[in-house]
């Protein structure tokens, strides 16, 4: 079976990362997902949350904010000013969620990590692209705080990245653009690591239940997918650019 834009049914778009990006970011990238592009950076500060201050052992924390600009759509999103909505909120918790299995905060402490993911286009996958993208720019953002002596030892404990995977008229496809994700019967995002551990799989069903074995087989395309793309995070992590 060959898809609208002529991939193979576990094969994702093409995939390029761009590293420092932004200039003032602690570590950024662009990631692109096809026609899904966001710019994700880290920015650091001194100071953790309320519930976390006196905490013993002390620790930092990570968190992430989620934002998609106006244009990226075809019909133009309001920004949400005031008060972030209710899809914006749970895409943050995921990134955030994700973000954090991938580092030990206790050897950053009384430090916040602020990931920041700003979708620039969308064509579908913009919370996996996000979560790939974050795992590099959190990568940069640590060689820089070694570098300058902020922390003493590697943080990193896991390699993450994510994919969507769905069902349509029962073919299981993976890394949906619009058009899939539009009319898939299973939409899924997973989110493992590099050794292939689960991190996050978040799905609905959109007309009927689904089976305990098509979840283990979108977990199974999932892994085939993301293996590439934990290679292109590796040589984009060292700083030059990563394309599929």
């Amino acid at each position: 079976m060959l898809r609208h834009d002529g991939r193979t049914p576990h094969q994702a778009r093409p995939i390029k990362i761009t590293p420092h990006f932004s200039k003032h970011a602690t570590g950024s990238v662009l990631a692109e997902y096809g026609d899904t592009r966001v710019i994700c950076t880290v920015c650091i500060e001194q100071g953790v949350p309320p519930f976390l201050r006196n905490s013993s052992p002390p620790q930092g924390w990570l968190t992430a904010e989620y934002s998609m600009l106006p244009s990226a759509t075809s019909t133009r999103t309001k920004r949400e000013r005031q008060q972030t909505g209710g899809r914006t909120q749970e895409i943050q918790r995921l990134i955030g969620r994700s973000l954090r299995g991938a580092i030990d905060l206790k050897l950053c402490p009384d430090m916040t990590i602020t990931i920041d993911c700003d979708v620039i286009q969308a064509d579908g996958g913009t919370r996996t692209t996000s979560i790939t993208g974050a795992m590099v720019a959190l990568k940069l953002a640590v060689n820089v705080m070694m570098r300058e002596g902020k922390i003493k030892r590697n943080p990193i404990i896991a390699q993450v990245a994510a994919v969507s995977v769905g069902i349509i008229d029962e073919n299981v496809l993976v890394d949906l653009d619009y058009i899939e994700d539009s009319k898939a019967d299973l939409d899924m995002n997973v989110v493992l690591t590099s050794d292939k551990k689960i991190l996050e799989i978040q799905g609905t069903a959109e007309r009927a239940a689904f089976t305990k074995e098509q979840v283990q087989s979108i977990i199974e395309h999932a892994e085939i997918a993301l293996e590439p793309i934990f290679e292109l995070q590796n040589i984009a992590a060292e700083g030059r650019e990563a394309q599929s």
